[in-house]
């Protein structure tokens, strides 16, 4: 009996396989790739493979809740993902882990070649340590394995970098048009539509391509769309893209403003049939980007942590957050700066277990999450942690305290601990993680919204905490993602450059046609 089932389940495998390949003759052959994380050249972090948590082959799906089994879009094409590769936003990436993960992806793509379609789904802010631009990089790689016949669609984060290389290797490109990234998913959704249905029609390769260099580098907390300029200049671009005839996509990239490259900078990039349609628009966008240039603003309050605490802890709105900007992990801080928690736990208020109550998220350190565990839930723990990466701005902060609970299992943090430390309610984690969300503290046992202060490693709040918060200000506090650009030591970024030179004469505006795909250098 053994063997007849063994046998009948290969009979229909088989089966399964020929009817497929049988139905599925003619229907577009598209492939999946794309890595995607921040890198800032300003921290002292890198990141390695591991981080990635690379998908392969059918995993890839996963990412992607528009492309589940029975959603109309995956019924449209066979689809074959290589390797989905999203990293935390970090420091830059060594050599060896970007090389491995290509070739990965590269020995993947030869495999099940060829393709009409490819779908690249990238951040746009990767560093890799001795390599300018390796998207533009990647992308150069995979098409010397897919050819330019195959039509590929790119998605970004409007603050991902557009080279002159990627926007050459590239057919089609959108990005996101909100900051906080609300839309994420509904852009990825938009390049894999817009690929199906240039595919579907025989349309191919859109003619044009205008890619116009903005000359503004500025961090996403003074750009959000939350606000004016930035809400105003982006609700502009859904009308340009969806309702222009002869225009197929329209966007408009902020940039990464923590690495120093060259083409770290402001873009704007449309494509489309209609060359006058695409060139007005693109000149439109960017013209109208740079004329706001000098209204850009915090997204919320700013000031020293000194004044911000001596605020909230007066403030009779709770819970009162506070932004840790500096060493932001969603930004590319390295996690473990321990500048602000030192500064904290100073204060006298903090010290007595009756004090305002404070939430911090949060502080890596693996000797001390193995301290946690030792002395259990309810014990004491007498310990140091952070500063094991970036410790330019405080040593490892000193925590002695009752251990309020310990869980496992998170995909970023994997064991997380909560010390009472006066009335601080320390997180501590055994690799860093960001905290943007309310079960992020509610699985800890924590309630942030009956806390008087909530203090974050985050720039802007995420929706969630935004929806909670009732004040909130961002302490420009210092790290690898600092706010105050004018105290990094850029070397590389292209010159004239807003704002670090407000005088500069504007710029040439016009835009500049990239070539179609395979047909020049």
């Amino acid at each position: 009996m053994k063997h007849f089932l063994v046998g009948l389940a290969a009979y229909c495998s088989a089966c399964t396989v020929a009817f497929t390949q049988s139905t599925n003759n003619t229907l577009p052959r598209i492939a999946i790739a794309g890595l995607g994380i921040e890198s800032s050249t300003f921290s002292p972090a890198v990141t390695h493979e591991e981080a990635f948590h690379a998908r392969y082959s059918g995993e890839v799906f996963n990412a992607y809740p528009f492309m589940m089994p029975m959603s109309p879009l995956r019924k449209q094409a066979v689809w074959l993902p290589a390797i989905v590769g999203k990293s935390l936003p970090g420091g830059a990436v060594t050599r060896e882990a970007y090389e491995s993960l290509v070739h990965k992806m590269l020995d993947s793509l030869k495999k099940y070649g060829p393709y009409d379609g490819l779908y690249f789904d990238i951040h746009g802010a990767m560093s890799v340590k001795g390599l300018d631009d390796p998207e533009g990089d990647l992308l150069t790689r995979i098409r010397q394995v897919i050819g330019y016949k195959t039509l590929v669609s790119t998605s970004m984060d409007l603050h991902g970098n557009v080279s002159w290389r990627l926007a050459q290797n590239t057919d089609l490109m959108t990005c996101y048009r909100m900051a906080p990234h609300e839309d994420a998913m509904q852009t990825k959704e938009r390049a894999v539509v817009n690929l199906l249905n240039r595919i579907k029609t025989g349309k191919g390769k859109p003619a044009y391509k205008a890619l116009i260099t903005v000359p503004i580098l500025l961090p996403g907390e003074k750009t959000s769309t939350r606000i004016e300029p930035g809400k105003s200049l982006y609700q502009e671009v859904a009308p340009l893209a969806d309702q222009t005839k002869g225009i197929v996509d329209a966007g408009i990239w902020i940039g990464y403003a923590w690495a120093d490259e060259p083409r770290n900078h402001a873009a704007v990039m449309v494509v489309g049939d209609d060359k006058t349609s695409v060139t007005q628009a693109a000149e439109k966008l960017a013209t109208d980007f740079w004329n706001v240039r000098s209204q850009f603003g915090f997204v919320a309050p700013t000031g020293k942590l000194d004044d911000v605490l001596t605020k909230a802890v007066a403030s009779p709105k709770k819970p009162f957050f506070i932004s840790d900007t500096g060493d932001n992990p969603t930004a590319g801080g390295a996690g473990d700066v321990t500048w602000t928690i030192t500064e904290i736990l100073k204060r006298p208020e903090f010290q007595k277990a009756d004090g305002p109550s404070l939430i911090y998220a949060s502080i890596p350190d693996p000797e001390l999450i193995k301290k946690a565990i030792a002395a259990g839930v309810g014990g004491q723990v007498d310990g140091k942690a952070g500063a094991i990466v970036d410790h330019r701005f405080a040593p490892p902060v000193p925590l002695k305290g009752t251990v309020e609970s310990i869980e496992y299992g998170d995909k970023d943090a994997e064991v997380e601990a909560v010390i009472k430390v006066g009335s601080a309610h320390v997180i501590v984690t055994q690799k860093r993680k960001p905290y943007h969300k309310e079960k992020d503290f509610t699985r800890l046992g924590l309630k942030p919204r009956e806390a008087d202060i909530v203090v974050v490693k985050i720039g802007y709040l995420e929706p969630e905490l935004y929806a909670m918060q009732k004040d909130w200000i961002m302490a420009l506090t210092p790290g690898g993602v600092d706010q105050d650009l004018f105290r990094l030591p850029y070397k590389r970024i292209q010159r004239p450059m807003f704002p670090f030179d407000p005088d500069m004469k504007t710029p040439d505006l016009s835009a500049k046609l990239v070539p179609v795909s395979g047909t020049a250098k």
